[in-house]
């Protein structure tokens, strides 16, 4: 594990299921750095809404949910399934959702020594200033056969074709909305990993990461 010696918040974004989750679990192990899956924050809050029978698309109990958002809820195993994904994409585009939770994702990127954290608006919005900003990509057809794949070893029942049209839909959804929008940030560093495997990426990664930390220091 290599720690870094100065304050480094490394920011990472990118569309569903191109690899930013796994990519960055291990660039925070390798620096030694708290992590933070942003996206787990909007899944946890449609799972709330969808626990107490409420419309994904109720601005006010949406933001009542994520108000009264406790860290321990992130860690329902529901929130992995893929209905949350679609679930999250709906109240993800609430501008007071994304408001209320704003707070909460800085508070973690101010943790001593940073923070690594992955989500769509990490380095536009929420850490504008991080010193290290990835997006992490792929093409659509790419990341639907791995989001096929791991749903497939989990043993959910679906289709390569309703995997590759919830990447599409997601994709358009996250794009067009209002609030926060997935765009790439002008300083952002790109990795498509179409082509590459977890090693590439990770590779990729850290030169982009030990570049920057050299430049900072």
């Amino acid at each position: 594990m290599t720690r870094v010696d100065v304050e480094m918040v490394i920011a990472i974004d990118g569309p569903a299921a191109s690899g930013k989750g796994t990519l960055a679990r291990r660039l925070a192990l390798h620096y030694g750095l708290p992590h933070l899956d942003t996206g787990l924050l909007y899944r946890a809050v449609a799972l709330a809404l969808i626990d107490a029978d409420r419309d994904l698309a109720d601005a006010a109990a949406a933001e009542d949910a994520a108000r009264s958002l406790r860290a321990e809820s992130l860690g329902d195993t529901r929130l992995r399934e893929r209905a949350m994904g679609e679930a999250a994409s709906v109240v993800s585009a609430i501008p007071a959702v994304r408001a209320a939770l704003l707070d909460w994702q800085r508070r973690f990127a101010a943790a001593p020594g940073g923070a690594v954290l992955d989500g769509r608006d990490i380095g536009t919005v929420v850490c504008p200033d991080a010193p290290v900003k990835l997006f992490i990509t792929a093409s659509p057809e790419e990341r639907a056969q791995r989001r096929y794949r791991e749903l497939g070893g989990r043993g959910e029942p679906v289709t390569f074709e309703a995997v590759l049209a919830d990447i599409v839909r997601r994709d358009a959804r996250d794009a067009d909305r209002a609030a926060a929008p997935l765009r790439i940030a002008d300083d952002a560093v790109v990795i498509d990993t179409t082509d590459l495997d977890a090693d590439g990426a990770f590779r990729a990664a850290t030169a982009v990461v030990d570049t920057r930390r050299r430049v900072g220091n």
